[in-house]
């Protein structure tokens, strides 16, 4: 190549290195002058205009960036221009991905190839190009044709890789599988295989066939020995046994894998899957297909095993037995598993209705009385995390506010200390000894022992049962990793959880921002808080977390693909397809397609005030029209759902991942991809002209009405009816007829479906909502009375936010204000504006100056009603600002403090304050400590509590002042 003779792109290196030097350290300006200058000398060099459109892409201009790519690309292809380098060629390869034109740089290598077909370098490149742009069959045959030319293994690897990709990504049929699996045969045959990864790659194509004896075969040949690591081979050899359904074989080898790696949670499952013969997908368990979310649903899979309750006590006994020696062998070590494990083994019990008095207890206590050191084994941090968990589950059992207050006070408390050890305040070792002091063991096990006899007496005297979130229906909480995960960030996301659920949203988002979330938990980690901002009316907040999630999802992918190629260099098969279908689940993530409409939905909403910024917003949407494409049924069909679930707390109403919930997501997210356009539409519908185009060349009358009157059937078919019957259904309730609770928890939807059938009743000359009198101003009237009894209807059973956790009517009521009301403002807004003479320079009269029209009058009312509407909801909302913080705070206390004898709340508050009052400090150490715990106060806890909820309702006091504001600009 060029390079080698000091040349780069045709072009002497020492006049190129200057602009790479200002490029890489981000002098961009001086890099354009010295690239323009080097275009002087050189005006028809490819290699000279990649360089320039690459510095003119990092300065943020796309276009120009472009412009010059596009024009070296000519160059290129010009009969004048006879060599092609690979410098070039990836030069313009990095500017065209980063303008999401992958299209233009494999076009670039496949011309080049044309004029080389055998130069490696461009063949390898125009490979890679194929594989940033996942056309797994181009990749297929460039491979082939390269293990044709260099008979290297590694491009037959790539082929067959390539061929498993299709299988796997595009559903392909088994044939390919038995290509690829014939293919490495006759390379085995004549050169063996010389690779661990291409043993891995084989064994998965068979297990892809269902070839579990041959897989083990070839496992256990001299072929096995590529697998260096023992274990590694162990596991492989017990996921095909399980497949091949020979459990007890499979359980064997687990066996052998845990007593070396005792600390293998993953094979534990494994090993009591294969057990108890559960009904497991354990392809989701191989290397090759990988993904966001755990592959093991152990709760799920342990109800459906076939086994009698004498089989299941006899091989759950032997698994007890086997977890007891290794106990046993690890007794001097830091290992958790084997203690944990025979945790698992009496949760496991307990969800075959197998109860051992006391053994679940004692094992416990096992747990935590270990030979450990307190440092290292941080009693404290375990046991507050149980103890917050039970406190949640006495308050679902008992729905005294108490004892939530009081989880949350538990898990305040854990992070005072840590938060103060990592201030400097306490040393490094000093937290872990502050929580052990402060939470003795002994005190906290005999605390949680009543609690639990709370439970029992809640349930018999009140005839309550645990509310059925995914899937519970046993005490103790199904998931150990949440009873006894003792890392900081599950505490944060406890208190996240209970924050919200509390109303006090503000302090659940400082919770979230200390996590300092990035990357990829944006897109698993982001569903702790993302749907409570949506509905929330703190909007900067929520715009920060949806242009965060964005950006990195955007970043990332377009240059995900960079991963696979050099997955590709490196030889690491699995790691090609995991990377690959990670970026296909990112790709179809239902949490990013939600946060493309969130965002400019949130938009909307904040530009609502002004018609003419709302506008603005629809022009750089195109009129909302390419959301309709993101809700079309391929799409929706190919949805992932990334969420860590397993990281939320048990209790909190979650969305699982069934068929019904992916249903109703999947619902969500097409009534979001047509509001936009709605909202375009009914706006345009106060002043759309019997014209066949108006000015801005949107749209004609006869189509805005008929594009209207479909996306409303539309509207109608996603909550559940026909076109009429949702008609009927509305006019039934504006005139009494039905309840308004009719309308289902989805009401703001009903809300939104009359607004804009009342924006299209406007314009359509046959409409459906006309008076008697046929003066067409009945859906007017409508849209009153709807707005009218749903705010009533909200205001009548709201409680006082300190009072009704879990039935909060704040974000159903910032959603009403925020969307149909404001949707029905900016459609009269549109109506009066249409109504007005055009190029009227002066201040516009208001609406009673313009009565004489039905339509005017309608308005009028409407004006009214809305202003009533907005001002009743602002009443509510400021009733409970005008107590003073001290009143909410007894409030509060009271609720701990009322020291019920039968087992009320009050005992976790008791013991907290009594270990931050009476610590001892009997050396430096407990000095600092007692200093610690003494700043750490109750009251501090219930104060930002108070303040998080005013805050939430000072934020909607601001929105109703400017939606009234407006409405009284236009009486």
């Amino acid at each position: 190549m060029a390079t080698k003779f000091g040349l780069a792109g045709g072009i002497p290196e020492r006049r190129v290195r200057p602009i790479w030097d200002a490029v890489d350290s981000r002098q961009y300006k001086p890099a354009l002058k010295l690239a323009a200058s080097l275009l002087s000398k050189y005006p028809s060099s490819p290699y000279a205009l990649a360089l320039k459109a690459l510095i003119l892409e990092r300065m943020g201009k796309p276009d120009e960036a472009l412009s010059v790519c596009l024009e070296a690309k000519e160059s290129l292809y010009s009969d004048n221009f006879l060599h092609i380098d690979e410098l070039t060629l990836s030069t313009l390869q990095i500017v065209f991905q980063r303008l999401d034109h992958l299209d233009l740089a494999s076009s670039c290598y496949e011309h080049a190839y044309a004029k080389h077909p055998n130069n490696l370098e461009i063949m390898i490149g125009l490979f890679n190009c194929y594989v940033r742009e996942c056309s797994f069959v181009k990749q297929q045959q460039i491979a082939i044709k390269m293990y044709k030319l260099f008979s290297e293994e590694r491009f037959l690897l790539w082929a067959v890789c390539s061929i498993e990709l299709q299988v796997v990504c595009n559903s392909s049929g088994r044939k390919l599988l038995q290509l690829a699996e014939a293919l490495l045969k006759k390379h085995m045959a004549s050169h063996s295989l010389h690779e661990p990864d291409a043993l891995v790659m084989y064994i998965s194509i068979l297990e892809q066939q269902e070839k579990y004896d041959a897989a083990l075969e070839v496992l256990s040949g001299n072929l096995g020995s590529l697998i260096g690591i023992e274990e590694d081979k162990l596991r492989i050899q017990g996921r095909l046994l399980a497949r091949a359904c020979n459990y007890a074989a499979a359980a064997e080898i687990f066996q052998r894998v845990l007593e070396s790696c005792p600390d293998d949670w993953q094979t534990f499952l494994h090993y009591l899957a294969c057990l108890s013969e559960e009904d497991v997908d354990w392809s989701k368990t191989n290397s090759s297909h990988q993904s966001c979310v755990p592959c093991v649903d152990d709760i799920k899979a342990c109800k459906t095993t076939h086994l009698t309750e004498d089989e299941f006590d006899s091989r759950i006994s032997n698994a007890l037995s086997f977890v007891q020696k290794l106990q046993m062998d690890c007794r001097n070590d830091c290992v958790r598993g084997p203690h944990l494990a025979q945790i698992e083994i009496e949760r496991r019990h307990r969800l075959h209705g197998i109860t051992h008095d006391g053994k679940f207890m004692e094992s416990l206590l096992n747990y935590f009385y270990r030979d450990l050191d307190p440092q290292e084994n941080m009693h404290g941090e375990d046991l507050l995390s149980m103890a917050s968990n039970i406190l949640v589950l006495l308050f679902w059992r008992s729905r005294k506010l108490g004892y939530l207050l009081e989880a949350i006070m538990v898990l305040e408390y854990g992070l005072n200390i840590r938060r103060l050890s990592n201030a400097g305040i306490l040393g490094v070792s000093d937290g872990p000894t502050a929580l052990a002091k402060c939470c003795d063991t002994t005190v906290f096990m005999d605390f949680i022992s009543r609690l639990i006899n709370c439970i029992s007496w809640h349930t018999t005297k009140m005839g309550m049962t645990l509310p059925q979130y995914r899937g519970i229906d046993h005490f103790p909480v199904p998931d150990l990793s949440v009873m006894l995960n003792r890392y900081v960030w599950q505490y944060k996301i406890l208190l996240l959880h209970l924050y919200s659920y509390l109303g006090a949203l503000p302090l659940a988002y400082e919770w979230y921002s200390t996590l300092d979330v990035k990357n990829i938990l944006l897109e698993t980690v982001s569903h702790h808080i993302l749907p409570q901002m949506i509905s929330s009316p703190l909007w900067q907040e929520t715009g920060d977390l949806l242009k965060d999630y964005l950006k990195f999802m955007d970043d990332h992918l377009r240059e995900a693909a960079d991963l696979t190629c050099v997955a590709y260099r490196h030889r690491n098969y699995s790691k090609v397809i995991e990377f690959v279908q990670f970026k296909e689940r990112l790709e179809n993530s239902n949490q990013l397609l939600m946060a493309r409409l969130d965002v400019s939905i949130l938009q909307l909403k904040q530009k609502a005030d002004s018609l003419q910024e709302v506008e603005r917003v629809f022009e750089n949407l195109n009129h909302g029209s390419r959301f309709l494409e993101m809700s079309n049924e391929d799409r929706l069909k190919s949805l992932t759902f990334n969420e860590d679930l397993q990281a939320r707390p048990w209790w909190s109403p979650t969305p699982s991942k069934g068929r019904d919930e992916e249903y109703i997501v999947k619902k969500v997210i097409e009534r979001k991809s047509i509001l936009p356009r709605l909202v375009y539409l009914s706006i345009q519908s106060g002043s759309i002209s019997s014209k066949e185009n108006d000015r801005n060349g949107s749209l004609s009358h006869a189509n805005a009405v008929g594009e209207l009157k479909c996306l409303l059937e539309r509207c109608a078919r996603n909550i559940g009816l026909s076109f009429d019957d949702a008609i009927s259904v509305v006019l039934a309730i504006s005139r009494g007829q039905k309840s308004f609770k009719d309308f289902g928890s989805d009401f703001i939807s009903w809300m939104n479906f009359a607004v804009f059938v009342n924006a299209w009743n406007r314009c359509c000359r046959d409409a459906k909502l006309l008076d008697e009198d046929k003066c067409g101003v009945s859906s007017w009237r409508i849209v009153d009375s709807l707005v009218k009894s749903c705010v009533a209807e909200q205001l009548m059973h709201a409680e006082p936010m300190l009072a009704s956790p879990g039935n909060n009517p704040l974000p159903i009521l910032v959603q009403l204000v925020t969307e149909p009301i404001s949707w029905h403002i900016l459609i009269i807004q549109s109506c009066v504006r249409s109504m007005l003479p055009s190029g009227k320079k002066k201040k516009r009269s208001g609406l009673t100056d313009h009565l004489s029209s039905p339509d005017m009058q309608a308005m009028c009312g409407s004006v009214r009603c809305l202003i009533d509407a907005i001002q009743n909801i602002q009443k509510w909302a400021a009733d409970q600002m005008n107590r003073s913080e001290d009143q909410d705070l007894d409030i509060l206390m009271s609720h701990v403090h009322r020291g019920d004898a039968e087992g009320g709340p009050g005992s976790a508050f008791q013991i907290l304050e009594q270990n931050a009052c009476t610590s001892d400090a009997d050396d430096d150490i407990g000095d600092r400590i007692l200093g610690a715990l003494q700043c750490w106060s109750s009251a501090t806890v219930w104060r930002k509590t108070v303040g998080a909820q005013r805050k939430m309702l000072s934020h909607l006091l601001g929105i109703c002042q400017s939606k009234l504001k407006l409405l009284h600009s236009m009486q």
